[in-house]
Protein backbone atom coordinates (compact mmCIF):
# COMPACT_ATOMS: atom_id res chain seq x y z
CA UNK A 1 0.00 0.00 0.00
CA UNK A 2 1.01 3.85 -0.73
CA UNK A 3 3.08 4.53 2.33
CA UNK A 4 1.18 8.15 2.69
CA UNK A 5 -2.00 6.90 3.51
CA UNK A 6 -3.19 7.94 6.86
CA UNK A 7 -6.51 7.49 9.11
CA UNK A 8 -7.82 10.62 10.71
CA UNK A 9 -10.37 10.26 13.37
CA UNK A 10 -13.44 13.28 13.46
CA UNK A 11 -15.53 13.25 16.29
CA UNK A 12 -18.49 15.90 16.50
CA UNK A 13 -19.96 17.24 19.53
CA UNK A 14 -19.73 14.23 21.52
CA UNK A 15 -21.74 13.66 24.53
CA UNK A 16 -19.76 11.85 26.80
CA UNK A 17 -16.69 13.42 27.35
CA UNK A 18 -14.81 10.48 28.83
CA UNK A 19 -14.99 8.51 25.44
CA UNK A 20 -12.52 10.61 23.93
CA UNK A 21 -9.83 9.55 26.02
CA UNK A 22 -11.01 5.76 25.46
CA UNK A 23 -10.57 7.01 21.94
CA UNK A 24 -7.33 7.97 21.95
CA UNK A 25 -6.01 4.78 22.95
CA UNK A 26 -7.59 2.78 20.25
CA UNK A 27 -6.47 5.73 18.17
CA UNK A 28 -2.66 5.06 19.42
CA UNK A 29 -3.02 1.76 19.05
CA UNK A 30 -4.30 1.19 15.67
CA UNK A 31 -1.85 4.17 13.76
CA UNK A 32 -4.23 6.89 13.63
CA UNK A 33 -2.29 10.18 12.48
CA UNK A 34 -4.94 12.70 13.92
CA UNK A 35 -8.05 12.93 16.44
CA UNK A 36 -10.48 15.56 15.08
CA UNK A 37 -12.26 17.46 17.56
CA UNK A 38 -15.83 19.23 16.15
CA UNK A 39 -17.50 21.64 18.00
CA UNK A 40 -17.21 20.42 21.13
CA UNK A 41 -13.26 20.93 22.34
CA UNK A 42 -13.19 19.95 26.05
CA UNK A 43 -12.55 15.96 27.04
CA UNK A 44 -11.90 13.74 30.10
CA UNK A 45 -8.65 12.26 29.25
CA UNK A 46 -10.51 9.06 31.45
CA UNK A 47 -9.45 5.61 30.24
CA UNK A 48 -6.72 7.25 27.86
CA UNK A 49 -3.67 5.20 29.73
CA UNK A 50 -1.52 8.22 28.64
CA UNK A 51 -2.06 7.41 25.16
CA UNK A 52 -3.23 11.27 24.52
CA UNK A 53 0.91 11.78 24.20
CA UNK A 54 0.96 10.11 21.49
CA UNK A 55 -1.72 11.28 19.84
CA UNK A 56 -2.15 15.15 17.33
CA UNK A 57 -5.30 16.54 17.66
CA UNK A 58 -6.52 19.22 15.66
CA UNK A 59 -10.25 21.10 16.40
CA UNK A 60 -12.86 22.55 13.94
CA UNK A 61 -15.91 24.58 14.84
CA UNK A 62 -17.90 23.40 12.09
CA UNK A 63 -18.23 20.25 10.00
CA UNK A 64 -17.59 22.12 6.89
CA UNK A 65 -14.14 23.36 7.84
CA UNK A 66 -13.25 20.27 8.90
CA UNK A 67 -14.29 18.30 5.88
CA UNK A 68 -12.50 21.41 3.61
CA UNK A 69 -8.88 20.58 5.87
CA UNK A 70 -9.58 16.46 5.09
CA UNK A 71 -10.29 17.05 1.27
CA UNK A 72 -7.14 19.39 1.01
CA UNK A 73 -5.38 16.16 2.53
CA UNK A 74 -6.92 13.99 -0.25
CA UNK A 75 -8.86 12.54 2.48
CA UNK A 76 -12.06 10.02 1.58
CA UNK A 77 -14.67 10.42 4.80
CA UNK A 78 -16.27 7.88 5.92
CA UNK A 79 -19.50 7.51 8.03
CA UNK A 80 -19.63 4.77 10.52
CA UNK A 81 -23.67 4.44 10.37
CA UNK A 82 -25.62 1.50 9.44
CA UNK A 83 -27.29 3.19 6.23
CA UNK A 84 -28.70 2.28 2.86
CA UNK A 85 -25.60 1.79 0.97
CA UNK A 86 -23.17 1.06 3.76
CA UNK A 87 -20.81 -1.18 3.33
CA UNK A 88 -19.60 -3.78 5.71
CA UNK A 89 -16.10 -3.31 7.17
CA UNK A 90 -14.85 -6.41 6.48
CA UNK A 91 -15.14 -6.03 3.08
CA UNK A 92 -12.55 -3.17 3.01
CA UNK A 93 -13.84 -0.16 0.83
CA UNK A 94 -11.24 1.63 1.38
CA UNK A 95 -9.19 3.67 -1.89
CA UNK A 96 -6.93 6.14 0.44
CA UNK A 97 -6.22 7.48 3.29
CA UNK A 98 -9.18 8.10 5.36
CA UNK A 99 -11.22 9.94 8.21
CA UNK A 100 -14.50 8.01 10.27
CA UNK A 101 -16.68 10.03 11.22
CA UNK A 102 -18.31 9.13 14.64
CA UNK A 103 -21.87 9.84 15.33
CA UNK A 104 -23.36 10.34 19.01
CA UNK A 105 -23.59 7.63 21.00
CA UNK A 106 -27.53 7.69 21.56
CA UNK A 107 -28.39 9.26 18.20
CA UNK A 108 -25.72 8.51 15.96
CA UNK A 109 -24.74 10.20 12.44
CA UNK A 110 -26.95 13.50 11.91
CA UNK A 111 -28.08 14.55 8.84
CA UNK A 112 -25.85 17.13 8.86
CA UNK A 113 -22.70 14.58 9.23
CA UNK A 114 -23.73 12.49 7.05
CA UNK A 115 -24.09 14.95 4.04
CA UNK A 116 -20.39 15.27 4.51
CA UNK A 117 -19.35 11.85 4.23
CA UNK A 118 -18.22 10.08 1.09
CA UNK A 119 -19.28 6.59 2.04
CA UNK A 120 -20.44 4.41 4.69
CA UNK A 121 -19.62 1.53 6.78
CA UNK A 122 -21.30 -0.57 8.94
CA UNK A 123 -19.85 -3.66 11.14
CA UNK A 124 -21.64 -6.93 10.98
CA UNK A 125 -23.50 -8.12 14.15
CA UNK A 126 -24.16 -12.04 14.49
CA UNK A 127 -26.13 -12.19 18.38
CA UNK A 128 -29.42 -11.11 18.81
CA UNK A 129 -28.77 -9.11 22.06
CA UNK A 130 -28.03 -5.98 21.70
CA UNK A 131 -28.79 -3.22 18.62
CA UNK A 132 -25.58 -1.54 18.35
CA UNK A 133 -21.60 -0.93 20.03
CA UNK A 134 -20.20 1.31 22.28
CA UNK A 135 -18.51 4.25 20.12
CA UNK A 136 -15.19 3.49 21.20
CA UNK A 137 -15.83 -0.36 20.44
CA UNK A 138 -16.72 0.41 16.91
CA UNK A 139 -14.35 2.39 16.58
CA UNK A 140 -11.65 -0.11 17.41
CA UNK A 141 -12.67 -2.46 14.65
CA UNK A 142 -12.90 -0.06 11.91
CA UNK A 143 -9.67 1.07 12.59
CA UNK A 144 -8.41 -2.28 12.59
CA UNK A 145 -10.16 -2.71 9.33
CA UNK A 146 -8.55 0.45 7.52
CA UNK A 147 -5.00 -0.53 9.42
CA UNK A 148 -4.94 -3.99 7.66
CA UNK A 149 -6.55 -3.01 4.45
CA UNK A 150 -3.40 0.10 4.62
CA UNK A 151 -0.53 -2.46 5.20
CA UNK A 152 0.49 -0.65 8.75
CA UNK A 153 3.64 -2.03 9.88
CA UNK A 154 2.86 -4.34 13.25
CA UNK A 155 4.14 -2.50 16.10
CA UNK A 156 7.08 -4.08 17.71
CA UNK A 157 6.40 -6.39 20.87
CA UNK A 158 8.25 -7.03 23.97
CA UNK A 159 7.26 -10.34 26.20
CA UNK A 160 3.35 -10.05 26.28
CA UNK A 161 2.64 -6.32 25.26
CA UNK A 162 3.68 -4.04 22.35
CA UNK A 163 6.57 -1.31 22.59
CA UNK A 164 5.37 2.34 23.57
CA UNK A 165 7.35 5.32 22.31
CA UNK A 166 8.52 7.51 24.73
CA UNK A 167 6.46 10.38 25.61
CA UNK A 168 6.98 13.39 24.23
CA UNK A 169 7.63 16.48 26.94
CA UNK A 170 4.62 17.88 28.76
CA UNK A 171 3.98 19.91 32.13
CA UNK A 172 1.40 19.24 34.48
CA UNK A 173 0.14 23.21 35.82
CA UNK A 174 -2.55 23.16 38.75
CA UNK A 175 -3.46 19.32 37.73
CA UNK A 176 -4.04 20.08 34.26
CA UNK A 177 -1.84 18.37 31.27
CA UNK A 178 -0.40 21.07 29.20
CA UNK A 179 1.07 19.97 26.11
CA UNK A 180 4.09 21.45 23.86
CA UNK A 181 3.38 22.58 20.10
CA UNK A 182 4.65 19.52 18.88
CA UNK A 183 1.83 17.31 20.46
CA UNK A 184 -1.25 19.34 19.60
CA UNK A 185 -1.37 20.73 16.20
CA UNK A 186 -4.48 23.50 15.85
CA UNK A 187 -4.79 26.33 18.85
CA UNK A 188 -8.57 27.61 19.85
CA UNK A 189 -8.67 28.80 23.78
CA UNK A 190 -10.55 26.12 25.83
CA UNK A 191 -13.14 27.13 27.27
CA UNK A 192 -13.14 24.23 30.38
CA UNK A 193 -13.93 23.56 33.75
CA UNK A 194 -11.06 22.93 36.33
CA UNK A 195 -12.88 20.83 38.20
CA UNK A 196 -13.07 18.49 36.48
CA UNK A 197 -9.98 15.80 36.87
CA UNK A 198 -7.79 14.82 33.66
CA UNK A 199 -9.38 17.62 31.27
CA UNK A 200 -6.41 18.35 29.20
CA UNK A 201 -5.82 21.73 27.61
CA UNK A 202 -3.33 23.52 25.29
CA UNK A 203 -0.37 25.27 25.85
CA UNK A 204 1.47 27.48 22.89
Amino acid sequence: MDPRVESFVMVHNIAKRHNVGTLARSATAFGVSELILVGRRDFNAFGSHGSTSHLRFRHFHSLHDARLYLKERDCDICGVEITDGAVAVNQHPFRKSTAFLLGNEGTGLSTKECEICDFFVYIPQYGSGTASLNVTIAASIVLHHFGVWAGFPERTRDGNKFVVAEKPAKQVINGCHIFQKKAVIEYRPLILSFMVPAVFCYQW
